[in-house]
């Protein structure tokens, strides 16, 4: 079976940037090589200098966005432990199901779906968490929310509770700042804005997460007293945990090569401009937007489906007549809203004309 020459422009996988399909098709290593060795610990300190961080235990977990949601609740929620989760899409939704699992008494604060996360209301929610959970870019409405503020207001109340931060789909997009905001623990994809095949999730935790760290989580895998070792040599030296996914750390340390070399403000510049322009398109072909303005993603675009069109008839045109891969909405707005990415390598102006054009002339417009 031949592989299609898609662009990518949903909420999905993007584009890998070029230098990221390179390094995942080279020569394998062992995953006890020494120069593997040697560019896993170079992909962690690339990941702290782009998370903002100098968090030691700055690591990319063997699996995609989702573990690394697993592990936060894992090694830092204790059955019984109360989390408050702001839920403003479905990653917030996930973020209630995973705590529970864990056994936390989980507090929601709803949110109408395209709007951002509202500070006083989480504050407000309970006296006294053990952690506060967020989604800083949610993938399901294209809107951001403010987690400096958050995390701000968490620390200035109460210095027992963590803040969590859901960075899937803001990471390499738009700015994170790890240390700056007071973020305990964070988690990303590769998928997104870092342009590297989904598999990985960048982790972060800081040194006061970790002194409230759960001894003995009910899992062997994400159990980060152990993943730490191999990682960043704690605990007297490195220890063999599991057979680390050697392709796709190559491909992310070429990635985040790649993305320090342009300069981390050049990036966030470049999906800025991109993102305004596939805005200002669509509104000049009639559509409406859907997130609350003056918190829309850049990176993520999401535009409500005209009344009469059918979403998935649209879809499916872009994709077998113009190669171009958007997605639909999600949840309640399955149907009627669109979600298009510009992440990565194609947070160019090139792309946004590109599906801007092939929109047009599908809606006729």
């Amino acid at each position: 079976m031949a592989l299609v020459d898609r662009v990518l422009l949903g909420p999905g996988p993007s584009n890998p940037y070029p230098e990221a399909t390179a390094a995942l098709a080279a020569p394998l290593l062992g995953h006890l090589d020494p120069e593997f060795l040697r560019v896993l610990d170079e992909t962690c300190a690339r990941l702290r200098t782009v998370w903002g961080t100098e968090n030691a235990r700055t690591l990319p977990l063997s699996g995609t966005g989702s573990i690394g949601m697993e592990a936060a609740f894992a090694n830092f929620v204790r059955p019984g432990d109360t989390v408050v989760v702001g839920v403003n899409g479905l990653f917030g939704e996930r973020m209630v199901d995973v705590a529970g699992r864990y056994g936390a008494e989980v507090v929601r604060v709803d949110h109408e779906w395209g709007q951002p996360i509202d500070v006083a209301r989480m504050l407000a929610a309970h006296p006294a968490p053990r952690l506060v959970g967020a989604v800083h870019a949610e993938t399901s409405t294209g809107v951001r929310s403010d987690i400096a503020a958050l995390a701000a207001a968490v620390h200035g109340r109460d210095d027992h509770a963590l803040v969590l931060a859901d960075c899937v789909t803001s990471l390499a997009g738009i700015e994170v700042d790890i240390d700056g905001w007071g973020v305990d623990v964070a988690y990303s994809g590769t998928q997104k804005c870092l342009g590297v095949a989904p598999g990985l999730a960048p982790f972060t935790v800081s040194p006061r997460a970790w002194e409230r760290r759960v001894e003995h989580p009910p899992t062997w895998y994400l159990d980060l007293n152990l993943i730490g070792a191999y990682v960043d040599g704690s605990n007297g030296g490195r220890t063999y945990h599991h057979t680390a996914p050697v392709a796709m750390i190559a491909s992310l340390h070429a990635a985040l090569g790649r993305v320090l070399a342009e300069g981390l403000d050049a990036v966030w510049e470049r999906h800025r401009a991109a993102g305004a322009r596939l805005r200002e398109g669509l509104v000049d072909l009639g559509l409406d937007l859907f997130a609350a303005e003056g918190h829309r993603l850049p990176e993520l675009t999401t535009v409500r489906v005209p009344d009469g069109v059918d979403s998935a008839k649209v879809r499916s045109i872009l994709l077998n007549e113009y190669n171009i891969e958007i997605g639909a909405g999600a949840g309640a707005f399955a149907t009627s809203v669109w979600r298009i990415g510009l992440m990565g390598h194609n947070a160019r102006l090139d792309r946004v004309e590109l599906v801007l054009s092939a929109l047009a002339r599908v809606l006729g417009r």
